[in-house]
């Protein structure tokens, strides 16, 4: 799925604002008619609810929202016109002017309806259902109780997973107009050949018939280059290869872009455009090692958050600025989108700016009993599937993650997975593909999976207080995960809560000093072994979690930096270790 673009043949309107909101605790609003319009109070939009409307943080059942705009002049009548949701979180429903548009599952995921027929030149009243409830056989799943399978237990609300379920109207909602029979897709797949740049490309240009293309222009500019190639489309498709023979690589220390233009031709007239910035790089697992272009790399970054206060989850391009900005502070380069696909221009920055990023799909805390066990599947496999289309062509991101610490104590698990690896392969064969697991020797997916991506806290929540047993213990985890299965490990989640301005000495939990030595100690143990091909420190940021005895204040202190974006004496040691003191 293209991200939305602005030119002379494509425009789109932000719909971002002030909404009309109303919770719907007993499900009647459908019944009542609410898609025809309701009274309501206003909300931000996007914004996750839960921070915004007092008395709902914990409320997560149906909701309605709705707005009202007018279609421009410039969607005239040659367009065909889409509202796009960037994320809605857990359950959409969407009316046009009362007609029914369709339904998407799963918060973190654009998804579009055409509204070519059903939008009006003069007011339109959009309205969107979202249920936010837990359940089961959801991912990710939540009312699990049993502590076989989930490690959340006794906790409001009753998730599995260790992070708010925060709902809403997440990302913008975007009314898009593209031209009929235009660009639906873009594939592009990278080599290199000594100093030379292969790009690949595969356009979707139409769904039926090539009779209003007769060429597709591919132009490949930046770093003083310039590349046109012009194909034919057969069945809606066109394929070409671009070289360059002295190419400027995508990398960490050199993010060079280049522009991909795409243009559709008819009668000697272009008539549709789209471009792409992409970045020629290539990414191995060889061995013990991880290979970027070819050179051995270690990701040094973090596990974060899309968690900021009053915004919840809501998309908000300053706190991603900030982000970044204090990563780079840091001396990392790299992250996961622990646990859900984060914002799309997230993306766009790492692109920009040199990160390198594992890609996770919602599905955290998994378990595998048969009660919904198929739908999980389903959901897990359409989950990637919009997760790969979505991304696919963001040089930054170098890894697909399927899962975060499952339950996969029963054989189920192994298959599930297998299933998940070979889809993700099918998709893309070009990136390595992982999930992240607390069972170490135990993950019976890591056998087919290219890297096994393990989270560990001993000398935290085993060997408490105990720093040096801790590090130990950990030392004895990578040896032994690494003798049986042979494959690079990145570290995804090593840390320690930190309560700010609480000191200690000498160190104990929950000072700073105590997470400032546990990730000290932890990258000591990492440095020692080649075979560690990375090191993400959990958490960037802190952040909120649902209530339980095990976060005061419903927040989880892992972060090196506050929730509102201060360092703690762990950042500062981390700036020291990364980047040796700079």
């Amino acid at each position: 799925m293209l991200f939305p673009q602005q030119n002379p043949y494509r425009q789109f309107i932000d719909l971002s604002g002030y909404w009309d909101f109303r919770i719907d605790p007993h499900a009647r609003g459908e019944e009542q008619g609410w898609r025809l319009g309701f009274e309501g109070e206003p909300i931000a939009t996007p914004g996750s609810w839960n921070e915004q409307i007092l008395g709902l943080r914990d409320y997560l059942g149906p909701v309605w929202y709705q707005t009202r705009f007018f279609r421009p002049k410039s969607f005239g009548e040659e367009c065909q016109i889409f509202l796009r949701f960037g994320s809605v979180d857990y359950l959409a429903d969407a009316w046009l002017n009362g007609v029914y548009l369709g339904s998407h599952e799963g918060g973190h995921l654009p998804f579009e309806f055409e509204v070519t027929n059903h939008v009006r030149w003069g007011e339109n009243l959009l309205v969107v259902r979202v249920d936010g409830a837990l359940a089961r056989d959801r991912v990710p799943p939540g009312l699990v109780d049993d502590p076989d399978h989930n490690h959340q237990v006794g906790v409001h609300p009753p998730t599995t997973y260790d992070f708010f379920p925060y709902r809403g109207i997440q990302r913008p909602v975007l009314l898009c107009a593209n031209p009929r029979r235009g660009i639906q897709d873009i594939t592009v797949r990278t080599d290199i050949e000594g100093k030379a740049g292969v790009i690949h490309v595969e356009v979707l240009a139409l769904k039926d018939g090539d009779r209003d293309i007769d060429e597709v222009r591919m132009m490949l500019f930046g770093h003083g280059a310039k590349v046109i190639v012009r194909s034919h489309p057969h069945h809606g498709r066109s394929h070409a290869t671009l070289r360059l023979n002295q190419a400027a690589f995508w990398s960490p220390t050199t993010p060079q872009l280049y522009d991909l233009c795409i243009e559709l031709v008819h009668d000697g007239r272009v008539f549709d455009s789209y471009t792409l910035p992409i970045g020629i790089r290539t990414i191995h697992v060889d061995g013990d090692r991880l290979l970027l272009n070819g050179q051995p790399i270690l990701l040094r970054g973090f596990g974060r958050h899309e968690d900021f206060p009053v915004f919840g989850r809501g998309a908000a391009r300053p706190v991603a600025i900030r982000d970044f900005e204090l990563m780079r502070w840091v001396g990392a380069n790299s992250f996961r989108t622990s646990h859900y696909p984060y914002d799309e221009e997230t993306l766009t920055l790492a692109d920009r700016l040199g990160f390198l990023v594992i890609a996770e799909t919602p599905a955290v805390g998994l378990f595998f009993t048969e009660d919904g066990l198929a739908r999980r599947l389903a959901l897990c496999k359409q989950f990637i599937s919009e997760l790969i289309a979505r991304d696919k062509n963001h040089p930054s991101v170098i890894m697909w993650s399927v899962a975060n610490e499952p339950r996969s104590a029963l054989p189920a698990a192994a298959p599930f997975f297998r299933q998940l690896y070979n889809l993700a392969k099918s998709l893309d064969p070009t990136r390595p593909v992982t999930l992240a697991s607390d069972r170490f020797t135990e993950e019976a997916a890591f056998e087919f999976m290219d890297v096994a991506c393990i989270n560990v806290y001993r000398g935290w929540y085993q060997e408490s207080g105990e720093l040096d047993a801790g590090r130990q213990a950990f030392a004895r985890i990578l040896d032994e995960t690494h003798a049986t299965f042979g494959k690079p490990i990145i570290v995804t989640e090593f840390g320690a809560d930190a309560v700010p301005g609480h000191h200690a000495h000498p160190p104990e939990m929950f000072s700073e000093e105590y997470q400032a030595e546990f990730i000290t100690e932890y990258i000591r143990v990492m440095a020692q072994r080649p075979f560690v091909a990375g090191q993400h420190v959990w958490n960037l940021c802190d952040f909120k979690t649902a209530q339980g005895v095990k976060r005061p204040m419903a927040i989880n202190f892992k972060g090196v930096f506050t929730r509102d974006r201060r360092p703690k004496l762990a950042a500062h040691r981390l700036r020291s270790l990364w980047r040796g003191g700079s």
